[in-house]
């Protein structure tokens, strides 16, 4: 039985090669991959929360690839490792190590010299780490845990609300959503910062 997957506006389709990688062989449906996701997802959530981390450990190349692995590591085989194929996202995937220093250097230097306010800075690492495109898939969910997991565990404030909804859903919020990634792709990160608090 093979894995068959519909998309929505802004989602990364996971080519073929990649749903071999899926390690619940039962799934077949967006529907119950979705559910499978969440319920991992839930559980790298509790993690972080329930731990402390330091800005230094946060920002490398190694915690970024754990933390997805925590994500999706229970669903897909490709979970915490670098895509191996270009996608309708993101920057070629030779460039991705290099473009990830880049980021968790500028991010750790705007953190240490408090360049802008807390949620630029988890924002705009946000923006950036998504736009990389690390990853087959989960990149968005991932990108926002990460800007969670800043702001919660660096500067002890409220975790955003994204809208207080799910996200891999379409829908106004969602539309909402992928509006404010656009202004942020043109330097204008205002709708951004205002939707990650609605």
């Amino acid at each position: 039985m093979g894995l068959n997957l519909e998309y929505i506006n802004g989602q990364t389709p996971i080519e073929e090669d990649e749903k071999e990688d899926l390690l619940i062989e039962t799934i077949s449906t967006r529907k119950e991959l979705d559910e499978f996701e969440h319920k991992n997802i839930e559980e790298a959530l509790q993690w972080v929360l329930s731990n402390s981390f330091k800005i230094e450990n946060i920002l490398t190349e190694k915690f970024i690839c754990n933390l997805h692995k925590k994500m999706l590591g229970e669903v897909w085989a490709w979970a915490g490792k670098f895509r191996k194929t270009n996608k309708n996202l993101g920057i070629d995937k030779w460039q991705i190590p290099t473009a990830l220093k880049t980021l968790c250097d500028d991010t750790f230097f705007w953190v240490k010299h408090k360049t802008y306010k807390p949620d630029e800075i988890a924002l705009k690492f946000k923006h950036r780490v998504v736009s990389i495109h690390c990853f087959p898939n989960g990149n968005g969910r991932h990108s926002r845990l990460m800007a969670d997991l800043i702001i919660y565990k660096v500067y002890n404030l409220p975790l955003f609300s994204w809208g207080a909804d799910d996200l891999i859903y379409q829908g106004e919020i969602r539309t909402t959503y992928l509006k404010a990634l656009k202004a942020a792709d043109n330097g204008q990160y205002n709708l951004l910062f205002a939707f990650a608090r609605s």
